[in-house]
């Protein structure tokens, strides 16, 4: 049975590598020496609270969530076979005219042109719109690596994605996001707070997860994001 400073340092390096940073971003970001974030992923160092903290602040969660049950697998996200398919096949948006809802869905992962150019095609629909018109509905559920495992934005897709919420805000009362993970949830939590826009983060039970979205934008369904069939 692994020890607890075991057992905090593969949370560490598994709640990193879905993220796609590497120890040295992560060093960077949490302003401590690389060679301090190897050991702690080893097992090597008692952690501070203080010192936990800014690891938790790097990782865009809280500090609770770092001792929570929901686990990965430490395979690295962001490789080079995560993108083998063209972005323009796995990015899908559907526009509700009569009921203003604006819905569009990711499959895989992000990378920060790919954010420009979704920020772009979404931005431009939304221009034909005023002032807070729009409902948003995004899709993350299927945000999954080549191994079929969840993972967060990078580092820099949540930069980008922090300027494309902010093209949003003029356009969109609300946004709800349906997450592929409550470490997704704890993120998008940190993108909209640097943002501003208002947006709810929903995981769980997909079908409850759906019908929750279709409740809080008071619609009945949605052509493009439905619940998974059982």
């Amino acid at each position: 049975m692994l020890d607890i400073r075991s057992q905090f340092g593969l949370r560490v390096r598994e709640l990193r590598a879905r993220s796609g940073m590497s120890q040295e971003m992560l060093a960077l970001r949490s302003e401590l020496d690389r060679t301090y974030i190897s050991g702690v992923e080893r097992g090597e160092r008692n952690v501070s609270l203080v010192n936990i903290e800014r690891i938790a602040a790097a990782l865009n969660v809280s500090i609770e969530y770092m001792f929570s049950n929901e686990r990965f697998s430490t395979n690295p996200a962001y490789l080079q076979k995560d993108f083998s398919v063209p972005f323009s096949e796995r990015f899908v948006y559907h526009l509700d005219q009569e009921k203003k809802v604006l819905s569009f869905q990711v499959t895989g992962l992000l990378s920060k042109e790919n954010v420009e150019y979704m920020a772009s095609t979404l931005l431009g629909i939304c221009s034909a719109y005023g002032k807070e018109e729009l409902e948003i509905l995004v899709d993350h559920r299927e945000m999954k690596t080549a191994d079929g495992e969840p993972a967060v934005y990078s580092p820099d897709v949540a930069e980008q994605a922090v300027i494309f919420q902010q093209g949003l805000m003029t356009y969109s009362k609300r946004v709800v996001v349906l997450c592929n993970s409550a470490f997704m949830v704890q993120q998008l939590n940190h993108v909209t707070s640097e943002s501003g826009i208002r947006s709810i983060h929903l995981f769980g039970q997909d079908q409850e997860m759906v019908s929750r979205a279709y409740e809080l934008l008071e619609i009945n369904g949605n052509e493009l994001i439905k619940a998974a069939k059982s």
